[in-house]
Parts: structure tokens; C-alpha cells; sequence
């Protein structure tokens, strides 16, 4: 398959590959992800210059989840999402429901400011304790 326009044939770099196979938005997002440490490739933390090869896991912490790609194919220029979707394998264990994000917190548009009872139930339901700490007692 070394054939195809793009498409290296020994190795290439974790942030570019990253970012060819859309899962980041920009290649230097990508880079910056390996230099903070959120990826992973074959289990080592990597920095952006590391070169992947088939067969590679490379485990990425993005966007709040977390993607575990097994590399199929090697390409070095960004493509389209069908294409990037055949150069890996994707087995990122499926990210959470985004209802239960949503439900917390949601007031209607135009209900104003919200009253002294509605800020503690939303403290209530939070988890906060809200209030002033007590006073001390004089002596």
C-alpha cells in the first residue's frame, strides 16, 4: 500500500499521524497533547517527534475522553474522515451520555436571575454547604 499519495512507508510522527487521522482538530493541538503527557504509545508516554509504525496503540486523552486507536495504516497527509476512519482500529470504550451533563444546571431562557430558594436547592444538589460559616461564639 505504499503506493498511495501520502502515504509513508516505515514510519511517521505520533502528533502528525494524530492529526491526519482527525482525531484532533489541528496538528499543533496534537503536539501539545504529547507534550502534556496525554499520549500514550504502546503503553510509553511520547514526545510529538515519536514514530508510530502498524501494529502501534496509541492512547489519547482528548476533549475530556479518552481514545485507544490501534494504527492500521500509515499516511502523512491529512485526508478525509472516510479514509482517516481506515487507518485505525478504535477500541475507546464509549464516551458518556451527554443527557446527565445537560440535565445539571439547566434553568429556561428569560427566568432572570435566579431567586435566594433556587440558588441553594442548585447548592443543595451540587453538594455545596452555601452560606456563611458560623459564628463564634463570645466567650
Amino acid at each position: 500500500m505504499a503506493g498511495h499519495e501520502g502515504e509513508p512507508s516505515g514510519s511517521v510522527r505520533v502528533d502528525s499521524w494524530i492529526w491526519c487521522v482527525r482525531l484532533t482538530k489541528s496538528r499543533s493541538l496534537a503536539a501539545a497533547a504529547c507534550k502534556a503527557g496525554h499520549v500514550r504509545v504502546n503503553g510509553e508516554r511520547v514526545k510529538p517527534a515519536q514514530t508510530v509504525r502498524v501494529g502501534d496503540e496509541v492512547r489519547l486523552f482528548h476533549a475530556g475522553r479518552e481514545r485507544v486507536v490501534v494504527v492500521s495504516r500509515l499516511i502523512a497527509k491529512r485526508v478525509g474522515a472516510p479514509v482517516a476512519a481506515e487507518c485505525f482500529v478504535d477500541n475507546s470504550p464509549p464516551p458518556a451520555p451527554r443527557a446527565e451533563a445537560l440535565a445539571l444546571g439547566v434553568r429556561d431562557r428569560g427566568t432572570g436571575r435566579p431567586t435566594k430558594r433556587d440558588r441553594r436547592d442548585m447548592e443543595r444538589l451540587l453538594g455545596h454547604s452555601g452560606g456563611r460559616p458560623p459564628r463564634p461564639s463570645a466567650g
